[in-house]
């Protein structure tokens, strides 16, 4: 629904800019062992699914065995259309993270490893530790959203789908995606971008987006989870009924992690009329309010610092 897409978008522009004291854990940040049940409010449903992450992804993965999506006049599942974000409610945490005064909560998105935790490095755990009070959370300066951190962002969704080509329109700060699937290579090892390099190609029914070349200048989340430069993330896109989309992404980096690591989400079909992507003038609109937006932090120079 349109309306729930500029509250998502303002939702996560508040907790963009939630100011930190120095050395404070964010309000939101994964609860310590022992620390007894995680309060948050209730998931919803969509297709018959929970929308609570884990339940979402087994339930999911049985109906996408026996539904057929709606297809393309080349025969490819059609996803074209306007879509919201479920399952990840919030960009807060994609770890298990309390409710706070203006958002939900939630479970761990993270399917594996099975206890929901990003398996960092010993030197990278202890970073993302400092994140939060150290450096201004990279979507309050309204940097691109990158993979797979585009397939939860604020606000609404427009999937536009040809032979050969995927486009995917977020308002969030004018952010796209331009996704061949007519087989392509990547571009050159030397080129990074802010929203990495996809290739799709089809698998089935779902969409297999394989995206490289990612600089690392965006955080996962608002509590500071973060990637390198050698990230590489294999995302997939199911249809499990008309109206959702299961999505799937495992993310590598090995100067990052110990071991891949995979998360779900979704997407339902926004039906409210009129469909639309409205403009989302996000960098012109924090030019007078640059201060606040910074909050003392300093500006995120990616990993290793530049």
């Amino acid at each position: 629904m349109r309306w729930l897409g500029r509250v998502a978008a303002i939702a996560a522009c508040l907790c963009a800019l939630q100011e930190p004291a120095n050395g404070q854990r964010a309000p939101f940040a994964s609860p310590p062992p022992g620390s007894g049940p995680t309060p948050m409010r209730p998931y919803g449903q969509s297709a018959g699914c929970s929308e609570e992450p884990a339940a979402f992804h087994k339930c999911a993965v049985e109906k996408m065995k026996t539904f057929n999506p709606p297809r393309t006049a080349d025969g490819k599942p059609d996803f074209s259309g306007f879509w919201n974000r479920i399952v990840v409610r919030n960009m807060e945490n994609i770890e298990e993270h309390p409710q706070t005064i203006d958002t939900s909560g939630g479970k761990s998105s993270i399917i594996d490893p099975a206890d929901g935790k990003i398996p960092y490095q010993p030197w990278a755990a202890a970073k993302r530790d400092e994140m939060f009070s150290t450096y201004v959370n990279p979507l309050a300066l309204c940097t691109p959203l990158g993979s797979p951190k585009q397939a939860y962002g604020p606000g609404t969704f427009r999937v536009v789908q040809t032979p050969g080509f995927l486009f995917m329109l977020n308002d969030f700060a004018h952010s796209y995606r331009i996704i061949p699937t007519d087989g392509r290579p990547h571009v050159g090892a030397a080129i990074h971008l802010f929203d990495g390099d996809s290739r799709g190609r089809w698998e089935g029914n779902t969409l297999v987006i394989d995206v490289t070349n990612q600089r690392d200048r965006q955080w996962l989340d608002a509590v500071g989870n973060f990637f390198s430069e050698d990230v590489h993330v294999v995302e997939r896109f199911t249809m499990i009924d008309t109206d959702v989309i299961h999505y799937e992404a495992t993310i590598t980096d090995p100067k990052t992690y110990t071991r891949p690591w995979t998360m779900a989400s979704g997407w339902r079909r926004n039906k409210e009329e009129p469909l639309e992507i409205w403009e989302n003038a996000c960098w012109e609109g924090i030019q007078g309010e640059l201060d606040n937006v910074y909050y003392g932090l300093k500006h995120y120079p990616g990993f290793p610092p530049r």
